[in-house]
This record gives structure tokens, sequence and C-alpha cells, in this order.
């Protein structure tokens, strides 16, 4: 295959690879916007769109093989590189966040027991109940006009109402 060919395919592709390189320029360009993590990786990854780039015009100008061929392992040894002190920079950055966030939970208030929650439920349950208990009374007892039907349908809304109202009150007492 031709230096030519090759060319216009490592060209083509880093002519494509805008999807990954143009967002590591921003990245940079954001300064101390992003992690230092970020600032690394989007160093690797210039370094392996540039790699492919000097490759493309290497195979152009160059006529021995070896010349492209020193010059992409090159440019992957110094991304491999890139890459390493990125995930390590990545590995620090997220243990001293945890390290920050466990700090954090260490000030909060003791672990909710789910004391809260049960009391809460079986009050929402109980106020079904009771409304379903209301509408079954009442349907059985035969409606009389249309004002019972009216009766019907408002009361047992107003029990869950009463009932949810009093898992408010539960819940925010208990918390």
């Amino acid at each position: 295959m031709s230096h030519a060919v090759l060319a216009l395919g490592a060209a083509t592709v880093t002519a494509s690879g805008c999807v990954w390189y143009l967002p590591a320029l921003a990245d940079l360009r954001a300064g101390a916007d992003r992690p230092l993590s970020h600032h690394r990786a989007a160093v690797t990854c210039l370094s392996g769109w540039a790699t492919t780039g000097v490759v493309a015009v290497l195979l152009l100008v160059a006529e021995a093989w070896w010349i492209p061929s020193a010059a992409a392992a090159a440019g992957a040894a110094v991304t491999v590189g890139f890459r390493i002190r990125a995930a390590e920079q990545r590995r620090r950055e997220s243990r001293e966040t945890a390290r920050h966030w466990a700090r954090l939970r260490l000030r909060q208030s003791p672990p909710d027991t789910g004391r809260g929650r049960c009391v809460v439920a079986a009050l929402i349950g109980f106020g079904l109940a009771a409304a379903a208990a209301t509408t079954a009374w009442r349907v059985a007892a035969g409606p009389e006009d249309g004002g019972d039907w009216l009766v019907i349908a408002t009361v047992p809304a107003g029990v869950v109402a009463l009932f949810l109202a009093l898992a408010f009150v539960s819940a925010r007492r208990l918390r």
C-alpha cells in the first residue's frame, strides 16, 4: 500500500476525531474550572490525535517507512505516559473527594433508624383503610338522594387528607 493512501486514511481519521479533541481543547481552555485530572486527560487526548496528524503528514513527506513508524511509536509512548499520569491524578482526586465526604458524613446527625418511615407508612395505610371503610359503610347504607353521593365522594378524601396531615406532622416531629 502506498504512502499516499495511508496518509489519506490517517488524515481522514484525524479529521473525524474532532469529536474527541475539540472538547479536550475546551477542557484545556477552561483553566481552573476543571480538575487537574481533566486537564491531564485532555492533554492525553490531544497528544494521541496530534500523533495521528503528524503521522499523516510524515507519510506524505517521507520516503522511508521508518520515519512515520518512529513518529507513531514515539507519539504512542508519550500518549500512554500522559494517560498513566492522568489516571493516577484521577485516583488521587477520587480519594480526596471520598475523604471530604467522609468528614461531612461524620458531622451529620445520627443515622435514621427507619422508625419515621414506618410511622408515616402506617398512618397513610390506616388513612386509606379508613377511607375505604367509610366509603363501603356509606354505600352499604344506601344513598337516598343526590346529596349522599357527594358525601360518599368527599368524606373519604377528607379522611385521607387528615391522615396525610398526621403523617406529615409525625415525620416533621421525628426528624
